[in-house]
């Protein structure tokens, strides 16, 4: 089980959840109204927070303290939320190992001076007398 599932697992009562963000059981479910969070519920039909849960209830009342109203709020995480998704969409750098491995099969592959290597300007800023 990798980290992001475990911070997905349903583990903490409402009463844990107070503890840990200092926010009384109306205010959580009030949140909850509002969809700012929406916490599992087991068979009896309580409610079971996890991580992710505890951390945006966390945000909204920082986000509350700092003045925004509901709707603000709302919007300021689903602007962040959105941020996340695409951050997480965008293309991984290449590390140093992988680039030398293209270059060599590149290399590899085409023998003499017959086909342009799609390094070929990268690799000129190192060769060219200054």
């Amino acid at each position: 089980m990798d980290l992001e599932s475990r911070k997905q697992l349903p583990l903490f009562s409402i009463g844990i959840v107070e503890k840990l963000t200092g926010l009384s059981a109306r205010q959580i479910r009030y949140y909850e109204q509002h969809g700012l969070v929406q916490p599992a519920r087991s068979q009896g039909n309580q409610r079971l927070f996890s991580f992710v849960d505890v951390e945006r209830l966390i945000q909204v009342s920082a986000l509350l303290d700092e003045g925004l109203n509901m709707e603000g709020v709302k919007e300021r995480i689903t602007r962040l939320a959105k941020a996340e998704t695409t951050k997480e969409k965008k293309s991984v750098e290449p590390s140093d190992h992988q680039v030398y491995e293209r270059m060599r099969q590149e290399m590899l592959e085409r023998p003499g001076l017959g086909g342009a290597s799609e390094f070929q300007g990268d690799l000129f800023r190192f060769y060219r007398k200054r």
